[in-house]
């Protein structure tokens, strides 16, 4: 009997599509306005003028036009990310470092307590613990794409799957999203519209993030072992031959030389800093509600002028790795820094991939050739971030996002705190389905649920922390994240294969959220 065939990842999503505008006929239109749910025939006057739904037909084909309009930011991000490391990657430099690192750890492995605890052990968890700061601290989740092009070869180069290196980098940042020890984009706006002091309950989310951390690790490294004994049972092993042909073999031989043009590069970079340091002699980082006044740019500048200089003594792949570096350190700097979104970081990472074809002595047209090739190779995860982005139109042009928002909410009626507390974190795992957007999620439901909370009992802060987990753990399954799906697409991990892998993950994740949040109604917490 023939093998039933997974139907491909377009396909999956165009079917969403279709449910979701099949919807649209049988769900009543309705609207919150300032915090009051009404239906369509029961808006204010001058609300059903601006409120005008229609049941979604022809529109399920169109959907893929408006997904593209409104994702555009992300998929012009991960074209111009897959073109510039395209470019990056003609010099093999990342071979070359992912290499020389394999070699370090080696090394290391000679060392008994090393090589008790297990150096590939302790690569993924400093890798992962590192990711997740990043997504409790300032909220990574679109920047994991950048890194997943790093991470993934040097998974794959260690003995694991594809799984194990988006693991490392989108699961690890997405479960720090969930623990959002001080993110703006969550707790921040979350916190603000509940009206509780902003960033207030630290020490318990703190705690949470820990909690969360061990047992999403512990997972992770778990799988990973299974799969280092036997990469076989992977999932994805027969579509992780395009990474395995182009991963780092052993005993690979790579050619020392350094291009004039790099150092013209080096020069003219070093003049770029030095203008730079000297517009901005003092940056502010923004961590939470502190901040610290800094003269980071003038430091990294004086450290970029040594080692420049020193990279280029041996070869041009040790400049290229310097670039990337730097642009990772730039990156965090501007989102902390200057409230740098996927447009400044896209065009970050852009001067890297020009900068690193000029330093190995690529001419202009060499270097459009090969930013083409890049974004070809990347563009399958461009359209479906484009699809994905279609089945939010259709549910918000049938006008029924909120409708179902408010049949959830009425679900909570009558029940002792503990209950609620435990409903509100499953109505906000649900609407995450629908809206992956924390901030949009926050502005809609937060008004809602932060006075319910005061009508049943339970304290506001507890109300805060349900938003928190029920929009953090489910953003790494479902279909409508245009992060998520871009995030699969640059990994090549088709999205059904990554279901079939990640929903225990999901399943074991929500479970402990419920269970955090259990002491939030029952405990005397600071802050709660």
């Amino acid at each position: 009997m023939a093998q039933r065939k997974v139907p491909h990842t377009y396909v999956i999503v165009f079917f969403i599509i279709v449910v979701a505008a099949i919807m649209t006929w049988f769900i009543k239109p309705g609207m919150y306005v300032d915090g009051q749910f009404y239906y369509e025939n029961e808006l204010p006057a001058e609300y059903q003028e601006v409120f005008q739904p229609e049941a979604q037909t022809w529109q399920v084909f169109s959907a893929l036009f408006n997904g593209f309009v409104q994702q555009s930011k992300i998929i012009i991000f991960i074209l111009m990310i897959g073109g510039a490391f395209w470019i990056m990657n003609k010099s093999r430099a990342i071979d070359m470092g992912i290499f020389s690192f394999l070699k370090f750890t080696q090394r290391l492995e000679n060392h008994k307590f090393i090589s008790f605890l297990g150096i590939d052990n302790i690569i993924i968890v400093l890798i992962m613990l590192l990711f997740s700061l990043f997504g409790a601290i300032f909220g990574m989740s679109e920047e994991c794409i950048a890194f997943v092009i790093i991470i993934i070869p040097l998974a794959i180069s260690m003995g694991y799957d594809s799984i194990v290196g988006l693991c490392m980098v989108y699961v690890a940042a997405h479960i720090g999203f969930a623990g959002a020890i001080l993110n703006p984009f969550t707790i921040g706006i979350a916190q603000g519209i509940a009206d509780v002091p902003l960033f207030s309950g630290i020490g318990y989310r703190i705690f949470c993030w820990v909690i969360i951390n061990i047992f999403g690790i512990a997972f992770v490294l778990h799988y990973a072992h299974k799969v280092k004994k036997n990469p076989k049972i992977s999932i994805m092993y027969d579509d992780d031959a395009y990474w395995r042909k182009n991963s780092v073999a052993q005993g690979q031989e790579f050619e020392h030389y350094v291009p004039r043009a790099a150092w013209f590069v080096y020069a003219f970079l070093l003049i770029a800093m030095v203008i730079f340091s000297y517009l901005n002699p003092k940056t502010t980082l923004v961590i939470g509600s502190s901040a610290f006044v800094m003269p980071i740019i003038p430091i990294l500048t004086g450290i970029f002028a040594v080692l420049g200089a020193f990279s280029l003594r041996k070869t041009v792949h040790n400049f290229i790795l310097l670039l990337l570096l730097y642009t990772i350190i730039y990156l965090i700097v501007g989102v902390m820094g200057y409230g740098w979104y996927v447009m400044e970081i896209a065009s970050l990472f852009l001067a890297m991939g020009i900068c690193s074809g000029l330093a190995i002595g690529k001419s202009a047209s060499d270097i459009a050739r090969l930013f083409i090739e890049g974004m070809s190779d990347i563009l399958s995860a461009a359209v479906v971030v484009g699809l994905a982005g279609g089945i939010v139109i259709i549910l918000q042009s049938g006008g029924i996002i909120d409708t179902i928002l408010y049949g959830l909410s009425k679900s909570m009626s009558d029940f002792g705190k503990v209950a609620s507390v435990e409903i509100m974190y499953g109505i906000q795992t649900l609407i995450n389905i629908i809206i992956p957007s924390g901030s949009a999620k926050a502005a809609i439901t937060m008004p809602i649920m932060a006075p319910f909370s005061d009508l049943i009992g339970v304290c506001r802060q507890a109300t805060v922390m349900a938003f928190q987990f029920g929009d953090g753990f489910t953003n790494m399954i479902t279909p409508t994240s245009g992060v998520l799906i871009g995030a699969l697409g640059v990994a090549k991990i088709p999205y059904q294969k990554w279901f079939k892998w990640v929903w225990k993950f999901i399943l074991m994740m929500i479970i402990i959220g419920g269970i955090l949040l259990i002491p939030t109604v029952l405990m005397n917490l600071e802050g709660f």
